[in-house]
């Protein structure tokens, strides 16, 4: 008599389903997990990316990005010379974000759209950005966004500790502590910062380890993120800031959240590259 296992079973209903979906039955949508700024998975940032075989409205993407409960979920749709890419919280779509371009930079070639010797060409709210593939990892070439010097009355008070320096670049801030322990230990007051005319708090401080030279930590409860364990578009700022502080136009950086990543920031004139690897934790179908 015939006979079947359940993990046949299984394997049989999961292929069965498969057909169904690649019948025209029901069509999903392609969502990718990937952990960026880290070679090793469950580490740096997770983003969603997702590559859209048809624009889709805002509505729809503001839903699968809430679904998602991401930091950012990245949307590209194909165009003749790169990508549209746009990037959702889970509360709204911003107008950069770092970890989720090298994400979808990864993806991109790792599904072979297109080779890796290519440059991939951006198209978002922020102008054209691109990524490439170097020997340390992906490299990313943004816009160097220097801060200007300001005081912002309740940040010292809602970080709970006392700052050095405090910049502005549009609505975000960058504020220099004493030392590596003071940003690993930092317990800010998410209800202070809330109230804070701020998208994001940068907290820095030059580093005692030898390793790279400083570390960070992003603090975005305006837009729904409490704490960001690694921010690309962070170190925008923090590349210009760091090179007129250390004398050097590269540098490494390590953001010291509980899951920590490490970025390669290279400063030219007013461009930031920033060089870190990734990988793919998680793929699956949206229906």
């Amino acid at each position: 008599m015939f006979s079947v296992s359940f993990e046949e079973m299984f394997l049989l209903e999961a292929i069965m389903y498969k057909v169904i979906l690649w019948g025209g039955f029901i069509m999903g949508v392609e969502i990718f997990q990937v952990d960026a700024f880290t070679k090793e998975p469950f580490k740096g940032n997770p983003a969603g990316v997702s590559i859209l075989d048809r624009e889709r409205d805002d509505t729809w993407m503001q839903n699968v990005a809430c679904e998602m409960n991401l930091s950012e979920t990245a949307f590209l749709t194909r165009r003749k010379d790169g990508f549209e890419l746009r990037w959702f919280t889970p509360t709204r779509e911003i107008d950069f974000c770092g970890h989720a371009t090298l994400a979808s930079a990864h993806i991109i070639y790792e599904t072979g759209l297109i080779d890796k010797e290519q440059t991939v060409q951006f198209f978002t709210r922020s102008g054209i950005l691109t990524a490439c593939i170097k020997d340390n990892g992906i490299e990313l070439n943004f816009p160097a966004k220097p801060v200007q010097k300001v005081d912002l009355l309740g940040l010292s008070d809602a970080l709970g500790v006392k700052l050095l320096y405090t910049g502005l670049n549009a609505d975000m801030y960058l504020a220099e502590v004493s030392d590596e322990d003071t940003v690993k230990t930092l317990k800010p007051d998410l209800e202070k910062l809330l109230r804070l005319p701020a998208s994001g708090i940068i907290v820095t401080s030059a580093s005692s380890i030898g390793k790279y030279d400083f570390v960070s930590r992003c603090f975005a409860p305006a837009v729904g993120i409490n704490e960001d364990p690694v921010t690309g578009s962070a170190h925008c700022l923090l590349g210009p800031y760091w090179q007129g502080k250390l004398g050097k136009s590269e540098l490494t950086a390590y953001q010291v959240s509980k899951r920590g990543g490490y970025i390669g920031v290279k400063v030219v004139s007013d461009r930031v590259f920033l060089t870190g690897n990734a990988v793919t934790v998680m793929r699956c179908e949206l229906l």
